[in-house]
């Protein structure tokens, strides 16, 4: 239902309603289901997500809408203030527990940025990637993203891998990947872009198909074997979990 009565919505409501009301899809939504979820006519709920979709805020995959790319810039503005705020303590927190460098990184237009990161004094010669834009075929923290991304979105993430001759089909391909991920919920990175080191990355999702941010940790590879994965999974869908309950207004502190 609108948040305000039909009589009394400005044009600026009714496409703000529309915006949110893709944003919250747990799957994308066709004309009729969002016109229904709002209130609108099909008609003006067209009219409407045409303009949308021209500024961006709106992404239209065959039948189907999903958050544009404004949103997405937005959303990383906004990373570099609220997000990084609120994130920080679990940084640190996942930093002192694992010994790894960590960092927040969120979506960008064609990849993944690096908003945040702490990092150890003894892995000081390991870059810290902070501002840098990441693509999805090289990172573990983009592909981590993209693959919490419904699959009609992931186009220009693809294109930048396919521009750079990175296989996309194939078992040794992108797309394998990016299931092998999103079915695993971990993505995870040796040595493809700084030779002995390795990452594990894992999506913030608070509701499906709409990747807020991602959590990676960052290390030498000699540290990320078969040994000790599993505890810095662990730790990492712990500190994962955290940010996402903060994100969502959920306080878990006083849980028993």
């Amino acid at each position: 239902m609108p948040h305000t009565a039909q009589a009394t919505r400005t044009a600026v409501d009714k496409a703000l309603d529309l915006v949110e009301a893709v944003a919250r899809a747990p799957r994308p939504p066709r004309l009729t289901d969002l016109a229904d979820e709002v209130g609108l006519h099909r008609a003006t709920a067209y009219r409407i997500l045409v303009d949308l979709v021209r500024r961006g805020w709106v992404l239209r995959a065959d039948d189907r809408y999903l958050p544009g790319t404004a949103v997405l810039r937005l959303s990383a503005r906004a990373a570099h203030n609220s997000l990084t705020t609120l994130a920080r303590p679990v940084l640190e927190d996942l930093c002192a527990r694992t010994g790894m460098m960590v960092n927040l990184q969120v979506l960008e237009n064609d990849g993944s940025r690096v908003v945040d990161v702490v990092r150890p004094d003894r892995l000081a010669m390991i870059s810290t990637l902070r501002d840098e834009a990441l693509p999805v075929h090289r990172f573990a923290g983009p592909l981590a993203l993209v693959a919490a991304l419904p699959p009609q979105a992931r186009g220009p993430y693809l294109d930048v891998a396919r521009r750079a001759g990175h296989p996309i089909e194939g078992d040794a391909g992108l797309l394998a990947d990016l299931d092998r991920t999103r079915a695993d919920g971990f993505a995870v990175e040796h040595g493809r872009n700084e030779h002995l080191v390795s990452s594990l990355s894992r999506a913030v999702v608070p509701s499906p198909g709409a990747p807020v941010c991602a959590v990676t940790l960052v290390g030498p590879a000699a540290e990320t074997d078969a040994s000790r994965m599993p505890l810095l999974r662990e730790e990492l869908a712990s500190a994962v979990d955290a940010l996402g309950a903060l994100l969502s207004g959920q306080d878990r502190s006083g849980d028993a």
